[in-house]
Parts: C-alpha cells; sequence; structure tokens
C-alpha cells in the first residue's frame, strides 16, 4: 500500500486479533500504515462513511454488479467525490456473497481464466499500482538521471579515441579510415552519455595512455 500512496488500511474482524505481532515484520518498515489501521466488527461498518465501495473477487457469487478493471476503477475513485473504499477477502476464502452484495461495483483483474487465483498481497498491489497512476507520483528514477553530455564533450572523446587508435595503425588502409571513423563516432554517440559517464570514460582513456607510452 505505502509504495503506491495508500496509507489507510481499515481491517474487519482480524482473526489473530490486532494489533498483531507478526505483523510488523511483514510489513517491512511500512508502520505507518499499521499504525493508523483502525479496526471494525463488520464491513457494513467499516465502509459506513464511503460514498463508492469496490469489491475485489474473481467471481460475481451470484450478485449482479457493475464490473470493472482495476484501471476502470482507479480512474472513478480519483473522478468521483466522495471517500472510495476497496475490500479484499481473506487469502484463503476471499470476500463473501453478502460483502459484495454491500459494493457499488465489482472490480476483477483480466487473468487467464484456467489459473484465475491471486493471493491478497497480489490483488492489492494491482489495484494499488492503478491507483498510483492517477495519483501523479513521483517517478524515484527522474532525479537520478543525468542529463545527455554536450556535442563539444563527445567530440573531446570521440578525438582522444581517435588519438589512441592512430598509433596503432588501426584506421588502415587509408581507403577505409573515413568509414572507420564514421562507425567509431556512430558508437560513441548513441548511447546517449552523461557528462559523468564521459568524464570516466576520457579517464580509461588517459589511464590506458599512459600504459601505451611506457618504454
Amino acid at each position: 500500500m505505502l509504495n503506491f500512496g495508500l496509507a489507510e488500511m481499515r481491517l474487519v474482524s482480524p482473526r489473530d486479533g490486532w494489533p498483531n505481532p507478526s505483523a510488523g515484520p511483514a510489513a517491512a518498515g511500512a508502520d505507518v500504515v499499521l499504525e493508523q489501521a483502525e479496526v471494525f466488527e463488520t464491513l457494513a461498518d467499516a465502509v459506513a462513511d464511503c460514498a463508492h465501495v469496490y469489491a475485489t473477487t474473481v467471481r460475481k457469487r451470484g450478485v449482479t454488479k457493475p464490473v470493472l478493471t482495476p484501471e476502470q476503477a482507479a480512474l472513478l475513485v480519483h473522478s468521483e467525490p466522495g471517500r472510495s473504499a476497496y475490500v479484499f477477502g481473506p487469502e484463503r476464502s476471499g470476500l463473501e456473497t453478502d460483502d459484495v452484495a454491500l459494493a457499488r461495483a465489482i472490480v476483477t483483474v483480466p487473468i487467464n481464466p484456467e489459473f484465475g487465483s491471486l493471493n491478497l498481497a497480489q490483488a492489492v498491489i494491482l489495484l494499488a499500482y492503478e491507483w498510483s497512476k492517477q495519483a501523479e507520483l513521483e517517478q524515484p528514477t527522474i532525479e537520478e538521471l543525468l542529463p545527455p553530455a554536450p556535442q563539444d564533450e563527445l567530440e573531446g572523446m570521440i578525438a582522444q579515441f581517435e588519438a589512441l587508435l592512430e598509433p596503432t595503425g588501426y584506421f588502415r588502409p587509408p581507403s577505409r579510415a573515413a568509414a572507420t571513423r564514421r562507425t567509431l563516432r556512430n558508437m560513441l554517440t548513441k548511447p546517449g552519455w552523461n557528462h559523468l559517464e564521459v568524464r570516466t570514460m576520457r579517464g580509461v582513456l588517459s589511464s590506458l595512455g599512459k600504459g601505451l607510452r611506457k618504454p
């Protein structure tokens, strides 16, 4: 839940009571979710303040309800006024028919009909992920990516490559030199180096050059 920005968990008659000492290690550091969790006797009590309730199940269980995908449900949760709740059943048995009857709609994951069973954690992460796509959460890796190196830094690296290769006879015969240099340039400009990578590569080349100059 917390990975995807959800922190409000409501429990209905937990089998092992609450708080549960086994929940802490299983939560892997998501303590805020456990600390804020609320316990209710019935599902009706748990969703009493919610205008939109979505029951997660692979079967309709004899109840006629609109059936949505996780993506469709997430779009509705973000667009409709009022509080919304995703309802998940116990790991072993899932939701009972009376539980599904309380919901406004059923959420079912498009899945292989020959093997349609999902465990509770899988179901939660699928719905939480689709919800997060509409919540505009920050992509963690965006700030870690450095911008591409400017062209003059690439030119310096390419020139250094050529200067090291020239004495070795790499660009022979002369009739193929231009094509070989062009291929080398294409290889070195294709990866989209950032300035740190260019600097590192030039350091490698400088070190190799020093080794070649030793008697």
